[in-house]
């Protein structure tokens, strides 16, 4: 293969990368950027929250110790991606577990959990841990993807069916 030949393939793989994003999931670094909870795709920025067709529903938002809460991420349209963290309600730390199930990422650093495929998907049920010393108020926060360059961050979960 001579000079063009790899300065090709490189270009080539780079457009692939950019085209197909983080197939498997956000990267744990997600967590602490200067945009926490919302992806670095180029130059694509978060839709307004007014678009949003998506919903982060969770089945409490008060914990026990070592409470088990289903969240739900539904909504009118298929997603292709989703980062969620756990936050104390009164501090706003990351807080407590998520239990890792199947097509999902844990990142424990910053109790988050995100896709790890990038089939659409009509629903995705998570199920999150609370700390096994105390109580408190929890919220969940983050982003759900349509596409690469197509995404709404900053959700925050509702309880129930509100």
């Amino acid at each position: 293969m001579g000079r063009f030949g790899v300065v090709h393939l490189i270009l080539s793989l780079c457009a692939i990368a950019k085209i197909h994003g983080f197939p498997d999931g956000a990267p744990v670094d997600a967590c602490v950027k200067p945009r926490p909870n919302q992806p670095y795709h180029g130059q694509a920025r978060s839709q307004p929250a007014n678009t949003n067709p998506y919903y982060v529903i969770a089945s409490s938002d008060r914990y026990g110790p070592g409470q088990q809460i289903t969240v739900t991420i539904q909504g009118r349209e298929h997603f292709k991606g989703f980062f969620i963290q756990a936050r104390d309600a009164g501090t706003n730390e990351w807080i407590g577990e998520w239990v890792e199930s199947p097509n999902t990422k844990i990142h424990p650093e910053c109790s988050a959990i995100t896709h790890a495929d990038p089939k659409p998907k009509n629903q995705a049920t998570l199920i999150w841990k609370a700390p096994t010393n105390g109580h408190g108020t929890v919220y969940f926060t983050g982003t759900v993807l349509k596409e690469y360059t197509e995404f709404w961050s900053e959700i925050v979960n509702t309880v129930g069916g509100q």
